[in-house]
């Protein structure tokens, strides 16, 4: 049996270090062996610390609830035990780049579900299938860190995880403008029902912040590297709007396109379908296989009936037809914290361990 690598959660006691601890209770290359979060929750037991707020389908991982909850702020007590982190804390964007910097700089690599260092030029923010080559710049960001083995890794935002995986087998017949509108379940702003409940009946025509990162984030995503640096892509041309809508889990985004030179339907559907990368190559554990499923029905994908395929890890995609202004239209769907939070998170480490940036201590 291979030896796991040791993990620590930090900030394991959110909604998205919730979804970590569950993904990895069973996970085949790594085991947590650290949960930290805020000064209030230290101390005490995992099981004890989420008690009444887990919101799992499946229950606190005995071996997990054991452990004691330390203080997020203890880099070095924490970073003497584990491989590398994942992190997932809920503070101000200024002290999130302290805290994860200071992990790097205690040579722990550091897997983050924050946006605090997405623009960082030489950190990597990675969809997996669609970025894998962006892992590169980490020597350079360990350059200029001063460290050998520390180094930053980020997820993008969770709206962009719908729709930019539908794009990106199209890229040959270069996009133009994107127009979307994304549908966001309650849980990506860290809710459930039972603590938002103005939210039940309702829907909210903004997200703060998210329209942003939608609009460019996708642009370092498919950026260049060059120097040392991810060079931000300059188009497509994205537009936005984020909507909060009361479902639990699952972003729905409908998505209108122009593109350079304009594929048939035929040439779309048969890209979607033959689409795999590198996760899907190097066998993954946690990779959906496939990775894009079409459904041919008017009503489908649904956010309820579809978030959960391939585990909640694969994106689903319907309605695809012309459009009367822009060159097709079409609605996709992703589980905003597996697929585009912890889950994600988890697939990325994945393939850094497996292309050799992660390894024990």
């Amino acid at each position: 049996m291979k030896i796991k690598l040791k993990v620590g959660v930090v900030g394991a006691t959110g909604m998205v270090g919730r979804r970590f601890v569950s993904l990895l209770a069973d996970h085949p290359w790594f085991e947590v062996v650290s949960v930290s979060a805020s000064a209030r929750s230290a101390g005490k037991s995992y099981a004890e610390a989420v008690k009444g707020r887990w919101a799992m389908t499946t229950a606190v991982p005995k071996q997990i609830g054991a452990l004691t909850v330390q203080n997020a702020s203890e880099v070095e007590q924490i970073s003497e035990r584990v491989d590398f982190i994942f992190c997932a804390v809920d503070m101000p964007k200024d002290q999130i780049r302290e805290l994860e910097e200071r992990y790097v700089r205690a040579e722990t690599p550091v897997v983050s579900n924050n946006s605090a260092h997405r623009w960082t030029p030489d950190v990597p923010m990675v969809i997996p299938e669609i970025n894998p080559e962006h892992l590169s710049v980490i020597e350079s960001q360990k350059k200029r860190l001063g460290v050998k083995n520390g180094f930053i890794a980020v997820k993008p935002n969770c709206s962009i995880q719908s729709y930019v995986p539908a794009l990106h087998p199209l890229k040959s017949f270069v996009p133009q403008e994107v127009f979307v509108c994304t549908y966001q379940a309650i849980s990506g702003a860290g809710k459930t029902f039972k603590d938002w409940p103005e939210m039940e009946d309702n829907v909210i025509p903004y997200i703060g912040g998210e329209e942003e990162k939608s609009e460019r984030e996708p642009l370092k995503v498919w950026g260049a590297l060059s120097n040392g640096e991810i060079i931000t892509a300059d188009k497509p041309a994205i537009t936005s709007q984020c909507i909060r809508v009361p479902a639990s889990d699952g972003h729905l985004a409908a998505v209108f396109v122009s593109f350079q030179k304009k594929p048939t339907k035929e040439r779309i559907l048969e890209l979607w379908a033959a689409f795999k990368a590198r996760p899907q190559e190097l066998n993954l554990p946690s990779a959906p296989r496939p990775f894009l499923k079409y459904f041919e029905e008017d009503n489908r994908p649904q956010t309820k009936l579809d978030r959960e395929y391939e585990r909640g890890m694969g994106i689903t995609i319907g309605r695809l037809r012309e459009d009367l202004i822009l060159d097709w239209r079409f609605v996709c769907l992703s589980h905003n914290t597996l697929r585009g939070a912890a889950g994600g998170g988890v697939l990325t480490a994945e393939l850094l361990k497996a292309e050799g940036y992660l390894q024990s201590k």
